[in-house]
């Protein structure tokens, strides 16, 4: 396992959120320790121990960098939203899933980036070996699942770069909640979980609560339900907490469903939620006024 700790220790209170980028390579954008300002330097990823692998599309060889990005879509105030999924690489997390899923196992081994043939690949897999053979006698499967972004924050880390400090509250980017969480990861549920249900297996996909809660208000969630091991699709969530002069997980919650609860997210929402046909054509008419 290749995730890292080495993010400064001090005593810094709880920075001012507002529409800008977060967490800059690895580090608050509030924090400008010889590490943070080296690891921007260096585009390198605490969280990988590596060099960042988000690339510009326009200039590969200079990487973004944005771990999160501060958004207000959930609460009445900026809150972090992650947008790389390389963010969740730490030990909070792997030792959240031990705990929560694997606690009758004595001998654990991660393993990342593992073909499961026409399904891709999962992020992580954790294994149970017998300890005189070394076989494997057991596995879980493990995806990390991150927010995206409409726009971009990419002029806020330019002027982050140049100045560490932004020039104003607010940058014209969103949150593309429902490519990412339903559009992107349900397919990749769907299409996974049809391959782990099949080998009576488990997978859980790690994401952000903010997530989840985008899932059950735009979507049929009722499928989902508190996790039950005899499932084989499961989803644990995390929130983020400032602590220690940084952004850190908090273990929310862990819910479980199968291949008909995922069928009934990809298909929308509840018909209760539909808009009328008078709202619609409101909807039409103030379109056309603002041309």
């Amino acid at each position: 396992m290749f995730y890292n700790t080495e993010i400064p220790y001090c005593t810094m209170s709880k920075p001012v959120i507002k529409k800008y980028p977060t967490e800059i390579f690895g580090h608050p954008f509030c924090v400008h320790t010889a590490k943070a300002q080296k690891a921007l330097k260096d585009q390198y990823c605490p969280f990988l121990n590596d060099e960042c692998k988000k690339p510009r599309k326009s200039q590969p060889s200079i990487k973004v960098g944005t771990c999160s990005v501060g958004y207000k879509g959930f609460s009445d105030e900026y809150i972090p939203v992650i947008i790389c999924p390389h963010r969740f690489n730490t030990p909070v997390i792997f030792k959240a899933i031990q705990q929560q899923y694997l606690n009758d196992w004595d001998n654990i081994e991660w393993v990342t980036e593992v073909s499961i043939g026409v399904g891709g690949s999962v992020d992580w897999v954790a294994i149970y070996k017998d300890k005189l053979t070394g076989k494997i006698k057991d596995f879980l499967c493990v995806e990390f699942q991150a927010a995206g972004t409409t726009g971009t924050p990419w002029n806020a880390i330019l002027e982050f770069k140049k100045k560490r400090k932004f020039s104003k509250d607010r940058y014209p980017y969103g949150i593309n909640w429902a490519n990412e969480f339903v559009k992107t990861m349900m397919q990749q549920v769907f299409k996974k979980g049809k391959i782990i249900e099949f080998w009576k297996h488990k997978i859980i996909f790690v994401f952000q609560d903010v997530g989840m809660q985008y899932i059950k208000g735009a979507t049929d969630a009722s499928g989902l339900r508190e996790a039950n091991l005899t499932d084989p699709i499961h989803f644990c969530t995390f929130g983020l907490e400032w602590k220690n002069d940084k952004w850190d997980f908090n273990f929310f919650e862990r819910l479980s469903t199968d291949l008909d609860g995922i069928n009934k997210i990809l298909g929308g929402a509840l018909s209760e939620e539909y808009p009328s046909v008078d709202k619609f054509i409101e909807n039409i008419e103030r379109k056309l006024l603002k041309k």
